[in-house]
């Protein structure tokens, strides 16, 4: 199987790989060349219609399936990712600017091992029984899940078919139909799992893709009347505007979104392994991950020595073609996200913030002379308020600030409007386990970073989302319990 033909993105709709209605199509440019890729379907209302009678029709029959078959077909699907890996992650780091080292090392695997995982995740999932006996009265209650229906799963731009997978592998596992979105800035890979489902016989109408802009297409998904369930990862703004649309409707909601997460290394911190996280949790994906620890805590004996670790480490970080297996830092995902990204330097020099290395535009030699590069910048002398410090720049910039005790460190980290995640170097147990309680966040790593075992939840607090995901938490979303109770004579 060839997948080799990255320039014409198409829907996938009732098992076919077809264009938009309209015929209309959106450019994607590939963003370490500044060179037109492709185009991709610029899809509105009229195709997401089409994709949800595609995906109602499957319904019935996906749904009654076992587990076990249903289980056997995602496995196909992770079996065929798995066997053109080195075209998958070629196309992602072409569609997205990455590195083509992280991408087969990172995303395209574990995009397999989600659909493998909840391949085997929904076939030992439990229901509940309780036998109560009153007087007169012997009653069992049995609680019994059934598929929420046809599923809207909308992905983001900067681990793309890591997360489409992440949305769609569960949905399929509980028995619904999808209706996915992948984002319009890196549709490729997205279209490469289409072009599987096909080859590997994916019962047509199961899986359903629709390519286009948020607001055309991402909210016509939203808004349809029989799509029941909505699970999103993306923006906080993005986020808000969705639980706006879906509210009055009364569909369920999971969304997954922004952070501005904090990076704490205590005075007791093994300072070469607190040093190399830090750098990987600030800069990893060119920073375009929202689990990035984008704010970096140091108590105050060890800034000296933890900036100049930090700054050695940047200068040493190789940034250049996303294709070659020696780059470590790939492009910015867009033009406009460059732009995003150098505005918020602009503001942090605006607020008095010291850049102390990165933060410049680079252009390597050859084909990616005009590409969207952004060097790693590394700012410090910014009070915690600043808005550097308390929005998320969603790029390769991080700050440095001072604490002097525990729970100054504490009240750093959880001051700011957002809840995703935190990590945490002490070589104190008991500190680890006492700090850890006290950080608001979804998921806290002690000594570690970005380490996920599937199996546990995931989510954010505050305005970093809405809901959980990961094992039976996202199997559960896309069901619907009903609890039966049964009266029965036991004395018979």
């Amino acid at each position: 199987m060839k997948l080799d033909h990255l320039s014409e993105v198409l829907n996938f709709i009732g098992g076919e790989r077809i264009p938009a209605i309209s015929g209309k199509t959106l450019n994607n440019p590939e963003p370490a060349t500044g060179k037109l890729l492709g185009t991709l379907p610029a899809s509105n209302a009229d195709d997401v219609s089409q994709a949800v009678e595609a995906a109602k029709e499957a319904k019935a029959s996906w749904g009654e399936l076992s587990p076990e078959v249903r289980g056997f077909h995602l496995e196909n699907l992770a079996r065929g990712i798995e066997e053109n890996l080195d075209a998958f992650a070629r196309a992602e780091s072409i569609d997205n600017g990455k590195p083509i080292a992280v991408s087969k090392s990172l995303d395209i695997p574990r995009a397999a091992a989600n659909l493998r995982f909840f391949a085997g995740a929904a076939r030992f999932q439990h229901e509940d029984a309780f036998r109560t006996r009153l007087p007169g009265d012997d009653l069992l209650n049995v609680t019994v899940s059934r598929p929420v229906g046809v599923a809207g799963c909308i992905s983001p731009w900067n681990l793309p078919l890591y997360l489409f997978t992440w949305k769609i592998a569960p949905a399929l596992a509980a028995g619904c139909t999808v209706v996915g979105k992948p984002s319009e800035v890196t549709p490729v890979t997205a279209d490469l799992l289409a072009r599987v489902a096909i080859d590997v016989g994916f019962p047509p109408g199961v899986l359903n893709i629709v390519h286009g802009t948020g607001p055309e297409t991402g909210s016509a998904i939203v808004e349809h009347p029989d799509i029941p369930a909505i699970s999103f990862t993306g923006g906080t703004a993005t986020g808000a505007a969705i639980a706006l649309q879906a509210a009055p409707k009364f569909k369920k909601t999971l969304l997954e979104l922004g952070g501005k997460n904090p990076t704490i290394i205590m005075d007791d911190a093994e300072l070469d392994a607190a040093v190399e996280g830090a750098f990987r949790a600030a800069y990893s994906n060119q920073g375009q991950i929202c689990l990035c620890g984008s704010r970096i805590l140091v108590h105050e004996s060890k800034m000296d020595e933890v900036t100049s670790r930090l700054q050695k480490r940047i200068n040493e970080m190789v940034l250049g073609d996303p294709l070659e297996e020696s780059t470590m830092m790939g492009s910015l995902v867009s033009e406009s996200h460059l732009k995003k990204v150098e505005a918020c330097l602009q503001t942090a020099r605006d607020e008095g913030g010291e850049i102390l290395i990165g933060g410049e535009r680079r252009s390597p030699e050859g084909r990616c002379s005009s590409g969207y590069f952004l060097t790693p910048a590394l700012i410090r002398g910014l009070p915690h308020s600043a808005e550097t410090n308390q929005q998320e720049i969603f790029g390769p910039v991080a700050t440095l600030t001072p604490f002097a005790s525990e729970e100054e460190a504490i009240h750093l980290a959880n001051d700011i409007r957002y809840g995703l995640s935190a990590s945490l170097w002490t070589s104190n147990v008991d500190r680890a386990l006492r700090m850890s309680e006290k950080i608001e966040a979804g998921t806290v790593w002690v000594n570690t970073w970005m380490k996920r075992d599937l199996r546990t939840v995931f989510g954010g607090v505050k305005d970093s989302g809405l809901g959980r995901e990961g094992g039976s938490e996202s199997l559960r979303f896309f069901q619907e319990p009903t609890n039966i109770c049964l009266r029965f004579d036991s004395s018979r």
